[in-house]
Order: structure tokens, then sequence, then C-alpha cells
């Protein structure tokens, strides 16, 4: 079984934060990492989810806030120090700030909770970001139509998703910038990958640079035009008559390499029988899954254009949480054993801990079992036991339901008011998910059991 530990200083008044989204199965679940699409230092976690769910207007107004709120902030401690050096008040300066290296958002895509981990197009070398990105599934390497794969740190990050053996997408942003070459990019990927796993792009841009209008979906042949002043609004269309040429190579070329690494689809190819949409889809989805071919999306993330069928492809062809084969070691026995996600009487999970700007969140990855509130947890590392206390808080940005105000304290030590979600209390959290810890020390690395158990993850 995975494990779940407690830290030694963890006391029973801390507070039990979960964010947690419902669902029906854990097939609803994803947990991917994204290396280069957004630094999470620069961009919070707020405009992160609005990217993402494409509240593009609203993103724009979060950032002016923000750049307003800490230029705001940036005074004060300046006005402080000088009355301090003054002899007139105390210095306002706030805790020494974080660097963020990775930090989670979590959303709704298509009735499906996505819980997604950002890195930088650089990887980042602590040891906090290694022990997160053990608690995911899949990942997803971005890379420029522009620049490339030359720098040395997108080729770290493709080493570290083939370490941890994830799963995987590439996403190429930025078609629609000058010098944008999608196909070039691809090629350079290709020696990217390691041994024995084949690529292929899934979609055809419509257009490059200025002339970028849209995608043709290689699976489903159809054309996705992004319309709005954001890219909002998505239509579907039939693949434009001068593109037919294309689009025909390219798919063959797509069922023709992930033949080549299935076979069931490879029989249906070799024999000339016609490969329809869900075959096709299916026979990428294994392959993926099984890591011997990565699907390529393009497109433009910050103007949304594309972004949209790359959160369809994580549903698509991306694993959910009982997908991957885990491994837990019951210490009392010495043996290896796989944690099964769908008991419910044993609990296996791993923290981990990451920096927000000023104050680390640890979170919690659930392998086996339900957390309930009133149970009993063990830290396997420490041996304490913490009880998950009675209340528990839902976490959830912006989804429009109807909360109630309670006093807070920010970073700085000031107190606000804050809107909490409490017309839904969350009873249980099911395995496969993630959830957020506040009010505890560090439990990076560490593994949590019902107080009976002692196993640890591998």
């Amino acid at each position: 079984m995975p494990r779940f530990s407690l830290p030694r200083l963890l006391s029973s008044t801390a507070t039990f934060h979960l964010r947690h989204f419902s669902t029906n199965s854990i097939e609803r679940l994803r947990n991917v990492w994204i290396s280069g699409l957004i630094d999470p230092a620069k961009v919070t976690v707020s405009e992160r989810y609005m990217l993402y769910t494409g509240q593009m207007k609203k993103m724009e107004d979060a950032r002016i806030k923000s750049e307003r709120r800490d230029r705001y902030l940036q005074v004060g401690i300046e006005k402080g120090r000088r009355d301090r050096a003054m002899g007139i008040i105390e210095d306002f300066s706030p805790n020494q700030a974080n660097h963020v290296s990775a930090d989670i958002t979590f959303f709704n895509w298509k009735n499906h909770k996505m819980s997604v981990i950002n890195t930088p197009d650089y990887f980042p070398d602590e040891v906090e970001v290694e022990h997160a990105l053990r608690a995911f599934d899949s990942a997803i390497l971005v890379l420029c139509s522009v620049g490339g794969v030359q720098s040395y740190s997108v080729t770290e990050n493709m080493q570290h998703m083939i370490r941890y053996d994830f799963p995987r997408l590439v996403f190429i942003n930025n078609v629609d910038q000058k010098g944008a070459n999608p196909w070039e990019v691809l090629n350079q990927a290709s020696f990217m990958h390691g041994h024995d796993v084949e690529s292929a792009a899934i979609q055809v841009p419509i257009g490059l640079e200025d002339d970028f209008k849209g995608l043709v979906d290689l699976v489903q042949l159809k054309a996705y035009y992004f319309h709005g002043s954001n890219g909002e609004n998505v239509v579907v269309e039939e693949v434009p008559a001068d593109m037919d040429s294309l689009v025909s190579e390219k798919r063959r070329e797509l069922v023709e390499t992930v033949s080549q690494v299935d076979d069931k689809l490879a029989e249906a190819f070799s024999s000339d029988r016609p490969i329809s949409a869900a075959d096709l889809e299916e026979a990428i989805r294994r392959a993926t899954i099984a890591r011997k071919f990565i699907p390529v999306f393009m497109g433009s993330a910050f103007k949304y254009k594309g972004l949209q069928l790359l959160l369809d492809g994580v549903l698509n062809y991306l694993p959910c949480p009982s997908d991957p084969s885990n491994y837990a070691r019951n210490q009392s026995k010495n043996v290896e054993m796989v944690p099964n996600s769908k008991k419910q009487d044993e609990l296996v999970a791993l923290a981990f801990t990451l920096n927000r700007k000023y104050a680390p969140i640890t979170y919690l990855r659930i392998y086996e079992g339900v957390i309930r509130k009133g149970d009993s947890i063990t830290n396997v590392n420490t041996g304490e036991t913490f009880k998950v206390p009675g209340s528990i808080e839902i976490r959830q940005d912006d989804m429009g339901v109807p909360r109630t105000c309670v006093m807070r304290i920010d970073d700085f030590g000031i107190p606000y008011w804050n809107s909490v979600r409490n017309d839904e209390a969350i009873h249980e959290v099911h395995a496969g998910e993630i959830v957020a810890l506040h009010d505890v020390n560090s439990l990076s690395g560490s593994t949590f059991l019902f107080s009976q158990s002692i196993c640890c993850i591998s």
C-alpha cells in the first residue's frame, strides 16, 4: 500500500481543508503535470483557473487587480520602513516571500475533475517538486513553435517525464507568432522521447502566424475555429477543401505511426479495413497509456485557441488514477503490494508540500481508501496519529455557489472577510483525488494510513 504520514508537530487542532469536486467515479479524475505552459511564480492561482476554464476577460481583470494590490503593498512596505527609521511605528514588512517553483490548479472540465501541477519551462531542482510529481499520473510537455527544443531545460523536463514513466502529450504552443514552424518542432521532438516511443501530430493548423484561424482534428476529421475576442467560441465545421490533400497525408501518417505500436490497429491497417474515428481514438489511448505513443497537439494557449482541444485530449488519451500501477511496501510483512482504489476500509496516501508565495501548502494524494471526518490517520515516518476534524472547509474558486463570510488572516497577518461555500458539506474524499492540507507542518514525501495499517509508498 502507499504510505500516509503526518508531521511530528501536527496538532489536533489543525484544520483539514479539502479541495474537492464531485465526480461520479475515478474515471472522471485526471492528475496531470504540465511543464512549460505557465510559470506559477508569475501567474496566480486565480489567473491559472480562469485560463483553463476559458474566462479570459476575468483573467485579465484578475491580473490587473493583482498588480494593483502588489503595488499598494509595496508602497505600504516602503512607508513602514521610512516611518520605522524615524521611530514612528514598527516596520510594515510581510514575511519573507517564497520562490514558487510549482503550484496546483483545480478545475472542472466537461464533468471531469482536473488537478494540474504547473512548472516553468526549466525543471525546478527541488526535493519538494520531485515529491509532488510522484503523486501525478501523466504529463504534458509544452514546446514553442518558434524556439523549438534547443534549450537544455526542455530536454531535462522530458528526461524527468521518462524517469517517472508518465504517459504524456506534447503541446506545440505559439503557432500564431512570427516564425512559427510546428512541423520542424515536431521533427526535433521526435528525438527526445526515448527508445521504442513514437509520436505524431493529431492536429493540423489552419494557417500559421497571423493567419492562424483554427485546427483540423485528424482523428475526427473536423475543423475547429476559435471565434470571439479570446477564442472562447469554438465552431466545428468540415475540413476546408484546400486542405484535403494535406489532411489525408497527415492522417495516414498518424494511422501508420500508431499501428506500429498497437496490434489491434495494425491488424485493421494491414488488411486495408476502414478505420473509424472511434477505432483510432481508442488505439491512441491504448498506445499513450502504454507509453508507446505521444500525441502532439498545437495551438496558442494564451489566445485560448487550441487549449480547449488539449484539455479534451487529456480526457481522451491520458490515464485516470486507476489506470497506472502504483506500488507500496507492507513494512510489517516486507512485501510489495498494489493499492486498490476500490477498497474503502484501508487508507493509503502520499503527502507533498509546495511553496505558495508567503506560505507552504501540503497536499495529499489518496491511492486507496476514503478519508472521512473523524477518521484517525497515521504518519508512517513518525508514528504520529492525527484525527481528521469534524469541520471540513470547502475551497473552490469562482464556481458561482452561495457562500457565507468568515474572518481570515492574509499572508501579511492582516484580517479580512472571505466567503466560504458551505451549502454542500464534504464528508469524504476518495481514492485518486488530491486534496490540500492547511495549518500543518511540512509533510513532503510522507505516507498516511489508517492507524492499524503499516505500509509505505514505493
